[in-house]
């Protein structure tokens, strides 16, 4: 249906004022922190770089950068990592925003993390700059802002969700021992399980399938050799209620 003349004078005249009402709001930078937590050699590490603000020198800092005008969070926090290390194959979630009015030394700047679980040696690192790399979670101490609130804060969100939802699996290779297993829930989790109970929790899941194999070339007693039951997990996820350590 044509508008006529007069309608689309209304139109841009209520848009106009939607925007003068806008432009007298207050003006706050958001930006967008990248969290992205590997598991390595049985550790639990993240990945972060040296910060750039001359405040900061030599700290360890988050991925981030500001969200352009034209961009919606999820978007920019995608082009950020890719910018950043030059992934493309991660998936974010968003956990929250930090806003207070102190968190950045240069003024008011709302942020919102976004964080991931990843295999270190299933992703690779196309750039480096700022010094990028992976560090151990439990080696962090002071960061710039508050990225080390921020790391603590999507650590605890890490560990609520892997036990709510079987991400974890992910990380292992398609067949894996139970000592794989737990070594995995023990980096996340920080924290030692007991061994008896940490298998029967999972064998009451019956999601593991025994693939009648055994580890090879292991510097211990070889152990059984299982798989996940994906297809099975699909089916029943509603039914799922996570696991309780």
């Amino acid at each position: 249906m044509k508008k006529n003349a007069a309608g689309v004078s209304h139109n841009a005249h209520l848009i106009a004022d939607a925007r003068e009402l806008v432009n007298s709001y207050p003006k706050v930078p958001l930006t967008v922190d990248c969290v992205i937590f590997g598991f390595e050699e049985n550790k639990l590490k993240v990945l972060l770089i040296k910060s750039d603000l001359a405040i900061y020198e030599g700290k360890l800092s988050l991925l981030g950068d500001m969200v352009k005008d034209d961009e919606d969070l999820e978007n920019a926090a995608y082009r950020i990592l890719k910018e950043r290390t030059g992934m493309n194959d991660v998936f974010l979630d968003q956990v929250r925003a930090f806003s207070h009015p102190a968190r950045h030394p240069g003024g008011r700047v709302i942020t919102i993390a976004y964080c991931s679980l990843l295999n270190v040696n299933h992703h690779e690192l196309k750039i480096h700059d700022n010094d990028l790399h992976w560090h151990s979670v439990s080696s962090l101490s002071e960061m710039a802002f508050d990225h080390k609130e921020i790391v603590d804060v999507c650590y605890q969100w890490l560990q609520k969700r892997i036990q709510e939802h079987p991400l974890g699996f992910n990380l292992l290779p398609e067949k894996f021992s139970l000592r794989e297993l737990q070594n995995l829930y023990e980096a996340i989790l920080g924290i030692s399980l007991d061994r008896r109970n940490f298998r029967k929790k999972f064998a009451s899941m019956d999601l593991l399938i025994d693939i009648d194999e055994m580890e090879q070339d292991v510097p211990h007693r070889p152990g059984k050799l299982y798989k996940f039951n994906f297809e099975k997990y699909e089916r029943n996820k509603r039914k799922w209620v996570g696991i309780d350590f």
